[in-house]
């Protein structure tokens, strides 16, 4: 930053004084790009140019750029293409032919910081970190002497990452080749190239990856050129795996007659499921395989036995959120709702509060669809609407079976939502979830689906909305500058010279800066007042005011006082919740 700063004072596109200005400020603030932005000291687009003059120039490199505080490279990439008369491209929209890479040794591309794309008929297209190295362009061209080749650029970033995805196909190529060579064999069936031992050992690695990175799904897709391989980490998608189309059929075969689904069956979605034992521990993978116009998707749900012992104080609520929830689950009759949209977390929160409240004393029954963790102490009871036996039937039943507490996996409709409240007031601790966006619009969401307002006032004990928000990488995390355009709305939950984090992105975090996850939530415990509004009908507006008087306090601000103590990003909480 500084070669920058000194570049930028030479060439007079910033003055001292301006700096000096900056320094002098009370409070002072950091001498970074993004306070020289924010503080209207230099003009973005005419530094973008600049910039990219530097770099033709060879001044400064586009690795140095990417370290810079507050710039998007992106403008400067597309820039120096321009002036270069190559292409800029972004590696992550784009489909790499693997095929291409397959034909050249791997340790050549990582040598030049190099990624062939596609083929035409008349070059071959190659993405450079350098677009002016003459030397890497005459090394490269070597390894394709058929066809000129092509010039692109990227971010070195992007090149790296995909680099490091593309070394793990490495490792597998002569597991590729034996499982091409069995398909090249004529008269080959769909059921033995699955039972091909290269396909299985390929299934052990896709399974063993997803699992060691902590993935929480595993995505198998057939596109027009390939098959590629995706994982959900920490809530977001990352490729991991891409072979040629050709090794779609074997692999998704195999997938298919281990979940016992219809291998010839490829018109119609199929449902099934499998157990594993992966480095010694047992998982549990849920199998979903969807028709395509390409083949099939197939999404495999990673199911960790040990999850379901999570406990409470170690789902990653604040202390604040941690004590009002604690409280609510020990009362004696109640009903106590977790919301949140698909995937943010609510069903481990359940089981944690399960684990928290379980006695020998208690008969705890639950229903879910589908029964994701087994566990000990409880009557787990799975939902088959085919047979008749829905949430509704199924409590139903339940309230003959003499329970104390009881869990209901997801309310969906008003007749399972009257039974829950009905038994929350006649006694029994009720546990469920909702999809509402906040812990306030839950009660106007109840009320919604038509029960009568002094059913709820008498049955709501608490509600807490959560989301899931990605951990910065602690291998990775350094100190950062925010622009003022993120600050602007979080300055009223801010302490004087506040300090905030970023992950670089490094091989321990897959170079996304981010590695786990952590919930960020809001408790809303009904009080007597509270109880009152909602029986009389009271406005959203009205109940969020009256929380607040209570010291209730919103999901976003948690999200925000998280980002403060370096858990966590301000882009990231901006990402998952909202003022």
């Amino acid at each position: 930053m500084v070669k920058l700063i000194e570049i930028m004072l030479d060439e007079g596109l910033i003055t001292k004084e301006a700096i000096s200005t900056l320094v002098k400020s009370r409070p002072p603030k950091k001498i970074s790009f993004a306070n020289l932005v924010a503080e209207n000291m230099i003009d973005l687009h005419t530094v973008e140019i600049f910039l990219a003059k530097k770099i033709r120039q060879g001044v400064i490199t586009l690795e140095h750029l990417e370290k810079i505080e507050g710039i998007d490279i992106t403008p400067i990439l597309e820039e120096i293409a321009k002036q270069l008369h190559v292409e800029y491209i972004d590696l992550d929209s784009i489909e790499i032919d693997m095929k291409l890479f397959s034909q050249v040794p791997y340790k050549q591309l990582l040598k030049y910081n190099v990624i062939p794309v596609e083929e035409s008929d008349l070059n071959v297209l190659v993405v450079f970190d350098d677009p002016l190295d003459m030397a890497a362009h005459d090394a490269v061209q070597r390894l394709f002497p058929k066809k000129p080749i092509k010039i692109a650029i990227s971010k070195p970033s992007q090149i790296r990452k995909h680099l490091h995805r593309l070394e793990i196909n490495e490792s597998i190529k002569s597991l590729i080749m034996e499982i091409r060579q069995d398909l090249s064999k004529e008269g080959s069936t769909d059921e033995e190239d699955s039972e091909n031992p290269a396909v299985l050992k390929l299934i052990d690695i896709i399974l063993k990856s997803a699992i060691f990175i902590g993935a929480s799904d595993i995505h198998v897709e057939a596109t027009e050129k390939s098959c590629i391989v995706r994982e959900r980490v920490d809530g977001m998608l990352r490729q991991s795996f891409t072979f040629d189309k050709d090794i779609f059929s074997p692999l998704s075969s195999r997938m298919k007659l281990l979940s016992n689904l219809d291998i010839a069956e490829r018109r119609k979605p199929q449902d099934g499921r499998f157990s594993a034992t992966i480095s010694k521990k047992e998982f549990d993978f849920r199998v979903s395989t969807l028709p395509t116009i390409y083949g099939e998707s197939i999404v495999m749900r990673i199911l960790d036995k040990t999850k379901a012992m999570i406990r409470l104080e170690e789902a990653g609520m604040s202390k604040f959120c941690y004590d009002r929830f604690s409280q609510a689950i020990k009362v004696p009759y109640g009903i106590v709702l977790v919301t949140g949209p698909t995937g943010s977390g609510k069903t481990t929160t359940l089981y944690g509060a399960l684990n928290a409240i379980k006695d020998v004393k208690d008969k705890i029954i639950t229903v879910e669809d589908p029964v994701e963790y087994q566990m000990s102490g409880l009557q787990q009871v799975q939902v088959r609407p085919n047979v008749g036996l829905t949430f509704a039937s199924a409590l139903k039943s339940i309230l003959r079976q003499d329970p104390d507490k009881i869990m209901i996996g997801e309310i969906r409709d008003q007749e399972t939502l009257r039974i829950a409240i009905q038994a929350a007031l006649t006694g029994h601790l009720v546990l469920s979830t909702l999809h509402t966006n906040d812990a306030i619009s839950a009660v106007t969401r109840i009320l919604d689906m038509g029960i009568e307002e002094y059913l709820v006032s008498g049955a709501l004990v608490a509600i807490q909305a959560q989301r899931l928000v990605r951990k910065i990488c602690p291998y990775c995390k350094k100190e950062t500058v925010l622009p003022e355009s993120l600050l602007k709305d979080v300055k009223q939950y801010l302490p004087e010279n506040p300090t905030f984090y970023v992950g670089e992105g490094c091989k321990e975090c897959g170079h996304s800066g981010y590695k786990g996850r952590e919930m960020i939530s809001e408790v809303l415990t009904i009080s007597e007042t509270f109880s009152r509004m909602i029986a009389r009908n009271a406005s959203k507006e009205e109940m969020t005011k009256q929380a607040m008087e209570e010291g209730f306090i919103s999901m976003f601000e948690d999200g925000v006082r998280k980002a403060l103590e370096g858990k966590t990003t301000i882009e990231e909480i901006y990402r998952v919740a909202r003022l």
